[in-house]
């Protein structure tokens, strides 16, 4: 909905994070004539309720969303290459390796390992 389709309002979407280290999660929308009293709504909705580290307020119309063909493009890529499935017998490996018995000589630098 555009600033002429609904008048004086627009429509701003609210996001909030609960402490410094978590991720951004939207709340809810809300109408509001200028980003400063959104900001403001949004400010006291949440200190009414619970406690937040971080607010962020967007215009609606500024946050840009993936279109269909998009998204079916998105799914033909390959990207296998960046999964880590192949590794699973490196944690056994390092365990192994960890519980081993060094000799002066392997710490020296000498050893056949």
């Amino acid at each position: 909905m555009s600033k002429e389709e609904n008048g004086f309002y627009q429509v701003f979407e609210v996001f909030s994070k609960k402490t410094d280290t978590s991720s951004l999660q939207h709340q809810f929308s809300l109408l509001a004539p200028n980003r400063d009293l959104a900001f403001i709504m949004a400010k006291e909705n949440f200190f009414r309720r619970e406690q937040v580290a971080d607010i962020w307020v967007v215009k609606r119309e500024d946050v840009k969303r993936m279109s269909q063909d998009e998204r079916e493009s998105m799914k033909q890529l390959n990207k296998d290459y960046r999964e880590t499935k192949g590794y699973g017998y490196l944690k056994k490996k390092w365990r192994q390796y960890e519980q081993e018995q060094l000799t002066e000589k392997d710490i020296m630098g000498g050893g056949d390992k």
